[in-house]
């Protein structure tokens, strides 16, 4: 059963104040917390219903994680979704030191000002789903550890490193030798590219794009050419944040995948 108490604090972890007070985040539902159990991340503690209990008893007697069984009607007074799943874990927020950068040597991303939980979600799991394992985000980003960041992630929040930085203080930092891939509209057309190094890809905000403080850090720009037979009929303004960045991680990756083998 739950006590007041622990009601009370799973739905204060619902506001980023209280999340880094406590120090914690929770995961809902059965793929998020399959994935945290299979993660290095300490879990305090799962709630759940006795019918994935039963279902998950091997997962959770190798990682000999504290349960409580709670009732469905317990269960919706702590859930973030319209539809309450069955299951959830709250788990430390951990400890994360940023990269050495001098000797870089692997893909990232940047995400300048990222406010939509959904596409920032999203954007995690399209960087898990490529190989890139992590990510810097300007401080007017949204929190990794909201509810339906970690929710649209699918799981990937357990493999993918999330930091929040001053991006214009990293980017004069950074050699000038290691590329910084963004989308612009003055770019080469990003399939008529060559991508032979790995870099940083710069993904600008729902709204602005890019900051006007961050286009000069951009030494490999690229456009994402729209394709339209009347080229006077109307069409969006621009993409979508996470469609745009799943764009330039599958063109990119795909060329640097062909160039190593």
């Amino acid at each position: 059963m739950l006590s007041h108490n622990q009601i009370k604090y799973i739905n204060s972890l619902k506001i980023k104040k209280y999340r880094y007070q406590h120090n914690a985040f929770f995961v809902e539902g059965e793929k998020g917390v399959a994935e945290l159990l299979k993660s290095t991340l300490h879990i305090v503690k799962v709630f759940a219903l006795r019918e994935w209990i039963d279902a998950n008893y091997s997962l959770l007697e190798n990682r000999k994680t504290e349960i409580q069984e709670i009732t469905p009607d317990e269960l919706k007074k702590v859930s973030d979704l319209l539809s309450p799943n069955l299951v959830i874990a709250v788990a430390d927020i951990p400890m994360q030191e940023l990269p050495d950068i001098s000797g870089f040597n692997s893909m990232m991303l940047a995400l300048d000002g990222i406010r939509d939980p959904g596409n920032m979600g999203t954007i995690i799991r399209t960087a898990d789903w490529f190989g890139i394992n992590k990510i810097v985000c300007s401080s007017d980003s949204v929190d990794v550890y909201n509810p339906k960041v970690v929710q649209a992630t699918m799981g990937s929040f357990s493999r993918v490193e999330v930091f929040y930085v001053d991006l214009l203080e990293f980017f004069s930092r950074l050699p000038s030798t290691i590329p910084v891939f963004g989308a612009l509209l003055d770019g080469p057309d990003i399939s008529e590219k060559s991508f032979r190094k790995k870099g940083i890809i710069l993904i600008g905000s729902e709204s602005h794009g890019i900051s006007e403080k961050l286009v000069p850090f951009v030494n490999e720009p690229v456009y994402i050419p729209h394709f339209m037979a009347n080229t006077s009929a109307n069409y969006a303004e621009s993409l979508n944040a996470s469609i745009a960045n799943g764009i330039i991680c599958y063109e990119i990756c795909k060329q640097l995948y062909k160039n190593i083998i």
